[in-house]
C-alpha cells in the first residue's frame, strides 16, 4: 500500500511507499514528513559528496598512501578551545546500556539502573519499515513517560520506573537511505529521516521536561562528516524555534580515520559534543576494510583481538586524552557478554573478563562505559563509581602521559596471532545466524552468551574475506580457501537448519555475496537491506 503527499507543479514532494502501519498517523504526519524533506533537499547532496570522498580516500589508501594526522587541520589540534558544557543529565554516564528500538526493550533498558540509555536505529535495529516507525513512536511515549506494554501471556504490565536513564539516540549512518520514503522521487537519508522525526516530534518536549535531544553518532570518517552533522542540527534547531546548542551529540569512534581525527570531529560539534566514545568491533572491521589489500594488517581469529592489542590499545588511550583535553566525556567499549541462568561456570568465566575491561577502562581514565545486558549494569557502575570517588566523571585525568603516533593507530596487527579452523568456523556461523535473525528483523541476536549486532557480523565476513583474499593460512598449515569456506558453510547451514526454520538459506546467499567476491562490499547492510520486505 503506498499513498502520497502533495505535489507541487511536477515535482512530487513525498512519497510513502512503505505500508501503512498502526504507528503511521501519529509519527508519519505531513508536517514531520515535510520536516523531513527540508533536511533531505538541503543535506542530501552533501552527504552524498561526503560518501564519493570516502571512495576516492579508499582508493588512495589501496594503491598505498598510509593515512596520518591531517596536516591542514593542525591549527585545530594546536588552538586552545573547548567543547560547549556538558548538560546536567549528561554529567554521570558510568554505565551505558544500548539496544534496539523495540517497546519491551526500550521500557526495559530506561528502567535498567544504566545511566544513559541508547536507543539504537543503527546496528542493534533491524531496519524492517515497521521497527522503524514503531521505534519513533515507541522513543514519541517513552519521552512523554506514557510508554506501556502488556505482555498477556506472561501477566505482565511494563511501564516506566520513577528514576529513569537518560536517553541518547543512535540514528543510521550517512551510507543508509530509508527506501520506504521518496524525496523527489528518491529514496530519503536514513540518517535524516531518524534524526528528523525524533527532533521534530520531540525536541519541544524534551525541552519542557529540562532535557533536550541527544545523539550517539556512527561510522562517521572523518570530521567533514562531523560538519554536516552540525549544520544538521543548527537548522533543525532553527526551524523548530530551540536554543541554539540544545542538542548534544557524542560521537563513536568506529573507523580507523576517525581515531586520526579525533580532534577536529570534536571541534566541528564543539556548540553540541557530548563527548566520544570506543566503538571497539566496529573499529576491528574497520581496520580490515580500510588496509584490506595489505598482506601486512591480517588479523587472526575475532576472539584474539582484545582491547590490550597494540593499535586498540593506542586508540583508545588516545581517545581518554583528546576528549579530556577539550573538557568531553570519554566512553568506553561495549561489553556483549550476556549472563546465563544455566551455566554458572561460563558466567564466571566472562564476568571475570567484562571486571578486567571496565577496571582497565577506568584506570585509563573512561568516564562511563558500554554493556549490553542489564544485568551488567550493577557491575560496570560499581567499577566507574569507584574509580571516580562518587563524582560524575573523571574528566580531570588529563592523561599528559599519553604520546600515540599516527604510526600507532594505523599498526594493525595483533603479535603472535593465529588463525584456526574453530576460528573461521565461528565466524560463517555466526555470520549465518545472525544475518538470519536480521532477515527476521531482529537486529541484537543472542549468540553463544554475547550480543551480536551488525558491527560483530562485520567483523566475521570481512575476516573470511580477508583471509581468503591473502591466501591466509590456517594454524595448521591449510590456506583458507574460497573452497574450504563454502565446505564449512554448507556444514553449518545443515547444522543450523535442523534446529528450527527461518532464512537460512537466504542468510548463506547474503554470505557469500560478501565472500565469495573480488570487490569488497563496504557494508553488509548495503546488500542485506535489499531483502528486508
Amino acid at each position: 500500500m503506498s499513498r502520497e503527499n502533495e505535489r507541487v507543479g511536477d515535482q512530487v514532494d513525498v512519497q510513502v511507499v512503505g505500508s501503512s502501519l498502526p504507528a503511521s498517523e501519529d509519527i508519519l504526519t505531513a508536517d514531520a514528513l515535510a520536516f523531513v524533506a527540508e533536511l533531505h533537499r538541503k543535506f542530501d547532496s552533501r552527504r552524498k559528496e561526503l560518501l564519493a570522498a570516502r571512495a576516492v580516500r579508499q582508493a588512495r589508501i589501496d594503491a598505498g598512501e598510509t593515512p596520518g594526522f591531517l596536516a591542514e587541520t593542525e591549527g585545530v589540534r594546536s588552538g586552545d578551545w573547548q567543547v560547549a558544557a556538558t548538560p546536567d543529565d549528561l554529567q554521570r554516564r558510568w554505565a551505558e546500556i544500548t539496544g534496539p528500538v523495540d517497546r519491551k526493550m526500550v521500557i526495559n533498558a530506561l528502567n535498567s539502573g544504566a545511566d544513559v540509555f541508547m536507543a539504537d536505529f543503527e546496528d542493534a535495529n533491524s531496519p524492517t519499515w515497521e521497527n522503524c516507525v514503531d521505534g519513533q513512536l515507541n522513543l514519541y511515549d517513552a519521552v512523554r513517560r506514557t510508554i506501556r506494554l502488556e505482555d498477556e501471556a506472561r501477566g505482565r504490565v511494563y511501564e516506566l520506573n520513577e528514576e529513569i536513564a537518560t536517553l541518547l539516540v543512535r540514528p543510521r549512518g550517512w551510507h543508509l537511505v530509508e527506501k520506504n520514503v521518496l524525496v523527489d522521487g528518491e529514496p530519503v537519508s536514513a540518517s535524516l529521516f531518524d534524526v528528523g522525526l525524533y527532533v521534530f516530534h520531540n525536541a519541544a518536549e524534551r525541552q519542557r521536561r529540562g532535557s533536550s535531544c541527544y545523539f550517539y553518532l556512527p561510522k562517521l570518517e572523518s570530521h567533514l562528516e562531523a560538519r554536516l552533522w552540525a549544520e544538521v542540527f543548527a537548522h533543525a534547531e532553527e526551524v523548530l524555534g530551540i536554543p541554539h546548542g540544545s542538542f548534544r551529540a557524542t560521537v563513536l569512534i568506529e573507523t580507523i580515520l576517525a581515531a586520526l581525527e579525533m580532534e577536529e570531529i570534536l571541534y566541528e560539534l564543539r556548540d553540541y559534543s557530548a563527548g566520544l566514545n570506543a566503538g571497539r568491533w566496529d573499529y576491528i572491521f574497520s581496520a580490515i576494510k580500510k588496509f584490506r589489500d595489505s598482506p601486512d594488517t591480517v588479523l587472526p581469529d575475532r576472539a584474539q583481538v582484545t582491547m590490550t592489542t597494540p593499535f586498540m590499545r593506542a586508540y583508545t588511550e588516545l581517545l581518554v586524552r583528546t576528549c579530556h583535553k577539550r573538557g568531553a566525556h570519554a566512553i568506553g567499549g561495549m561489553a556483549a557478554f550476556i549472563p546465563s541462568r544455566r551455566d554458572p561456570e561460563v558466567n564466571e568465566e566472562a564476568l571475570a573478563k567484562v571486571r578486567a575491561d571496565k577496571e582497565r577502562e577506568s584506570g585509563d581514565g573512561c568516564d562511563g562505559t558500554w554493556v549490553a545486558h542489564p544485568d551488567l549494569v550493577p557491575l560496570a557502575r560499581g567499577i566507574f563509581e569507584e574509580a571516580t570517588g562518587g563524582a560524575p566523571h573523571q574528566k580531570h585525568k588529563m592523561r599528559e602521559d599519553v604520546a600515540v603516533t599516527a604510526e600507532q593507530i594505523v599498526d594493525v596487527g595483533v603479535p603472535g596471532g593465529t588463525i584456526t579452523e574453530s576460528g573461521l568456523r565461528t565466524n560463517v556461523d555466526v555470520g549465518l545466524q545472525y544475518l538470519n535473525a536480521w532477515l527476521l528483523g531482529v537486529g541484537a541476536a543472542a549468540i553463544y552468551n554475547l550480543m551480536e549486532d551488525a558491527a560483530t557480523a562485520e567483523i566475521s565476513r570481512s575476516q573470511i574475506w580477508q583471509w581468503i583474499r591473502h591466501g591466509a593460512k590456517l594454524d595448521d598449515g591449510r590456506p583458507v580457501t574460497r573452497e574450504l569456506y563454502s565446505q564449512i558453510r554448507d556444514e553449518e547451514l545443515k547444522r543450523l537448519g535442523e534446529q528450527g526454520p527461518g532464512r537460512l538459506e537466504e542468510a548463506g546467499e547474503i554470505l557469500d555475496s560478501l565472500i565469495l567476491t573480488d570487490d569488497f562490499v563496504e557494508f553488509l547492510t548495503l546488500i542485506a537491506y535489499d531483502h528486508l520486505t
